[in-house]
């Protein structure tokens, strides 16, 4: 005969022993562990999966706690991989899109307040855990990280991946989630969505020429959710692709190597 009401056993946390500036980093552990990261206390799936990002400033070794039912507190730490930055000079921009007087720039604190906002969210959804797709096939034109210089003046470093290709075409969801953000018209990104995937990580599309969503709608990996376009700060029809881990932004092109 076999008891019940056994201790819980411990299960083996798994964890990279490196990651790269910019990356999305998943680990497994006890479904009913307690993990920390960065001052946050982590979400963790009924499978064991969590999820964090890598900034692209960070350096040395990063950190996690992580308490399961059966043990104390355990540390894990992770090698941070630097990468090389190179600058791509963007000439051509409209000079009001790159030093906008004082209203504008009010309008565009206002409106990335709005953006900034939604990258709060911390929803059970597991998009984040899928195999991303590429939202559009096309030439990457611009890099994550690169530091930007707009008609010679420099500026915060490519916050995404753009991808070059012809306006209209379809922007794809390239996982799971839910719109939390969708706005035809915002100043410098121009039709502008964001889409999470659960856990803090979410996608945003910038300078759409059409949005096919709104606030509230689930995707499914696959739907179309708008049209490339150049709208707000462009010098060309491209897709901007950017990913967050809340507030920390990730690499796109990383999150697909991935799979």
């Amino acid at each position: 005969m076999i008891g019940g009401g056994g201790a819980i056993p411990m299960r083996a946390t798994r964890l990279p022993a490196t990651a790269s500036q910019g990356a999305m980093v998943t680990g497994n552990t006890h479904p009913a562990a307690i993990v920390e990261y960065a001052g946050r206390t982590l979400r963790v799936t009924p499978y064991g999966t969590f999820v964090f990002g890598i900034g692209r400033d960070a350096t040395g070794d990063v950190m996690l706690r992580i308490r399961q039912p059966a043990t104390g507190w355990i540390e894990h730490r992770l090698t941070v991989t630097a990468r090389d930055w190179p600058v791509e000079r963007i000439n051509g921009v409209p000079p009001a899109t790159v030093n906008p007087p004082k209203a504008i720039a009010e309008r565009i604190e206002r409106e990335q307040t709005r953006v900034v906002a939604v990258r709060t969210r911390d929803d059970a959804r597991t998009g984040f855990a899928q195999a991303f797709i590429w939202p559009v096939q096309g030439r990457i034109s611009g890099r994550f990280g690169n530091q930007r210089v707009y008609n010679g003046t420099p500026k915060s470093p490519h916050s995404g991946m753009d991808i070059a290709v012809a306006t209209g075409t379809p922007v794809k969801a390239p996982a799971d989630g839910v719109i939390t953000f969708a706005d035809p018209g915002l100043y410098l990104t121009g039709g502008t969505v964001v889409l999470d995937h659960g856990h803090g990580i979410s996608s945003n599309f910038l300078h759409l020429s059409r949005i096919d969503t709104k606030v509230g709608d689930v995707v499914k990996q696959g739907d179309v959710i708008g049209a490339v376009g150049a709208t707000g700060r462009a010098t060309g029809p491209h897709l901007h692709w950017g990913m967050n881990w809340f507030d920390t932004r990730i690499d796109p092109l990383l999150v697909l190597e991935r799979n």
